[in-house]
């Protein structure tokens, strides 16, 4: 059963500038292994990172460093969650996420669909 969804759009030119102006935003947004990508790679997962916010509906315990995008074997990516961000997604029973990525013409957008195994609203009520 599906329990939320988010969905987020990124400027790509006006991301990489605010990189620049805050050269430790990085650190507070994204895992060291992440922090190697190209800049169009992080504006992906910072939308990404938004759209797994906007599933969950809100950010209470989660913390962006332990939300990471990693690629499968096959390219297709994936959230590793650790922490306390891992504990909000159990609890609120949670059981698969669904991410979608793409950046083109300067935009990089996710998507974000967040399923249970059973009814009910996913936030453990």
């Amino acid at each position: 059963m599906i329990v939320g969804i988010g969905v987020d759009l990124v400027d790509i030119p006006r991301f990489e500038r605010s990189l620049e102006r805050t050269p430790r935003l990085a650190e507070r947004l994204f895992s060291p292994a992440e922090r190697l990508l190209p800049p169009r790679s992080l504006a992906a997962r910072y939308a990404a990172k938004e759209a797994l916010i906007k599933a969950l509906g809100g950010s209470d315990g989660v913390h962006w460093t332990e939300i990471e995008i990693t690629p499968e074997p096959s390219g297709r990516p994936w959230f590793t969650l650790t922490g306390s961000t891992a504990a909000v997604v159990a609890d609120r029973g949670i059981t698969a996420l669904h991410l979608s990525l793409s950046h083109d013409a300067g935009l990089a957008t996710a998507y974000v669909v967040a399923e249970s195994a059973g009814p009910g609203r996913g936030d453990g009520r």
